[in-house]
């Protein structure tokens, strides 16, 4: 129950107002968790719920709002279950009766977004549909008849999304990177930004790969970077850095040692690091007045000093020279009308899985918006992202290219 949201598969249950998904959700959890009722548009918001699935492990379930919801505020509803969709890792289009252009619409964007899906025919309690069946049958969709009565239907459902959620690759954060024996020095600042009496999760992930891959971590703080390296008998094999110490840093490390951010090894692990790195090209085009979007995956307090709304901002419009507008959008949902923004500066994505990191990334490419994140942005705008790429030869090829083409 510990396990964070970020490495969490994510099954969300799609379908028509009433049409069981509630009762199925409840179901599938072995507890009243949904609201069901047999008013239409009882599920508003979305809702989560944490569990462990066999073999798959620990998943988060989302319960959504009927897809056909009326109304102003249902029109509100169902858009929300559509700005979910970008967390699934599978689906339940569930449905209880006829087939409608409801279904064929999730089915073709579930499809667009390669989610796998299986269809679930509800209520089998009240007598099974066999035209309904019969339909889905013939166009080949993996599907379950269940009874929210019966539990060995819903534990057939239960392997059957088992069966159809894919193990996607995950590169590591920095475990392929070094080897038994390594030195790694890992610089932490310890600010107002420093959660009280603990590390932020990439610090945290990199110790635990460095020990994983027995390699030798060694955690410090930037003042005491100089003393560290000067102290150890033989050189470290890297030196990873809080972004936002990343030119103190530089100062300190070696040329022959290799260096790079917790921002830059998170872009690579959940994200796309060459695509991040592209979206640099957008920044020589600013102009007064341009819109950029800076996106966070979490919320938190907001600091005096706040490296989203006060720092990246600040350095942004220092180097180019121009007043751009910013806007801020935290939290789960992804904003819409994204292709309005000249440039998309995401955060690193650590409570995020990798699968809603590619889906914002492939939303921005979609809209031709460039998107970049803040560690490649932050190391780029200090004249430093050369050597932070250093531990990656072709992405750092790819940014020497673009500078000698003088496209950023």
């Amino acid at each position: 129950m510990k396990t964070a949201e970020a490495y969490r598969k994510h099954l969300i249950f799609l379908g028509r107002r009433n049409s069981g998904k509630s009762s199925l959700f409840n179901a599938f959890v072995g507890s009243e968790i949904a609201i069901v009722a047999d008013h239409p548009g009882t599920t508003t918001d979305p809702v989560y719920k944490s569990m462990e699935l066999s073999p798959i492990g620990p998943i988060m379930l989302i319960d959504t709002a009927g897809i056909d919801d009326e109304g102003y505020l249902g029109k509100l509803r169902a858009s929300k279950t559509n700005s979910v969709l970008y967390k699934a890792d599978a689906a339940c289009l569930v449905i209880d009766s006829g087939w409608t252009e409801f279904e064929d619409e999730i089915v073709k964007e579930l499809k667009k977004r390669g989610i796998p899906f299986v269809v679930v025919i509800t209520k089998s309690d009240l007598g099974k549909n066999q035209e309904l069946i019969d339909l889905v049958k013939s166009q080949k969709f993996v599907y379950c008849v269940v009874s929210k009565y019966d539990e060995k239907s819903i534990e057939a459902l239960r392997v059957t999304i088992s069966s159809v959620m894919k193990e996607e690759y995950e590169p590591p954060l920095i475990e392929d990177l070094v080897d038994g024996g390594d030195i790694i020095v890992l610089v932490v600042p310890i600010d107002l930004g420093a959660p009280k009496g603990r590390l932020i999760v990439p610090q945290i992930e990199v110790i635990r790969e460095c020990l994983d891959a027995e390699a030798i971590p060694i955690v410090t703080k930037e003042r005491e970077l100089r003393w560290t390296l000067e102290s150890l008998k033989r050189k470290p094999k890297m030196v990873v850095t809080d972004s936002q110490a990343v030119m103190r840093v530089v100062a300190d490390v070696p040329l022959d040692v290799p260096m790079t951010t917790f921002s830059i090894l998170e872009a690579r692990h959940k994200g796309d690091l060459l695509e991040l790195v592209r979206g640099l090209s957008a920044i020589p085009a600013l102009k007064d007045g341009d819109d950029v979007l800076i996106g966070e995956a979490c919320t938190h307090r907001t600091l005096a000093d706040d490296i989203a709304r006060v720092k990246i901002p600040r350095w942004l419009m220092n180097f180019i020279g121009k007043n751009v507008r910013f806007s801020v959008h935290s939290g789960r949902e992804y904003p819409e009308e994204i292709e309005k923004y000249k440039l998309i500066i995401h955060c690193g994505g650590c409570v995020v899985t990798r699968n809603m990191m590619l889906r914002r990334i492939e939303e921005a490419k979609k809209f031709g918006v460039p998107i970049v994140n803040y560690g490649v942005i932050i190391s780029y705008l200090h004249g430093v992202l050369g050597r932070a790429l250093e531990p990656f030869p072709q992405v750092k090829a790819l940014y020497e290219e673009m500078e000698s083409a003088k496209r950023i």
